[in-house]
């Protein structure tokens, strides 16, 4: 039986963790939750481990395709991906209609995302400060979010040292 990686304390590590380490956390959790992680749902979330980047359905459709996986269709890949998010491994980039994974999905938390318009990379941060003010602001008016995605777009620190902006 694989041991369980360790869940990541750093709340400041900005989610760099190896793409093997965060696939043997997402198997360990899908078994202590009691769900499946198929072949399929696994290979979604390598691909959107290894792109680095926001990535669209059609996308790793083709990717898919190309790695020589059997035909899948555009509904199972968006079934793929709910249960995905569902379990808290993938967030939905909603302004790109893409997906990224989660860096941390050992702990239940909102989305803060810096998104490159420049070259599309994007950044997952935890900011619990963000977190209190949105639930203070929702109690104030009594509502109940099911849901917390922030995304900010502008230019990263790579395409800013490269005089992309």
């Amino acid at each position: 039986m694989a041991r369980q990686p360790p869940p990541c304390t750093d709340s400041n590590c900005r989610g760099q963790h190896a793409p093997a380490e965060r696939i043997a956390l997402a198997m360990s959790l899908c078994s202590a939750r009691g769900v499946q992680l198929t072949e399929l749902r696994r290979q979604v979330l390598e691909l959107l481990w290894e792109s680095g980047r926001p990535t669209g359905a059609y996308e790793l459709i083709e990717t898919l395709k190309l790695r020589g996986s059997r035909p899948v269709g555009p509904p199972t890949v968006y079934r793929a991906l709910e249960f995905l998010i569902s379990q808290g491994f993938v967030s939905k980039i909603e302004s790109q209609n893409a997906y990224v994974p989660c860096a941390h999905p050992e702990r239940r938390h909102d989305c803060l995302f810096f998104i490159c318009s420049n070259c599309g990379a994007s950044a997952e941060l935890e900011d619990q400060r963000l977190e209190d003010l949105i639930s203070e602001d929702a109690a104030l008016i009594g509502f109940s979010p099911t849901r917390r995605v922030v995304e900010v777009e502008g230019t990263c620190a790579r395409c800013l040292s490269a005089g992309a902006a």
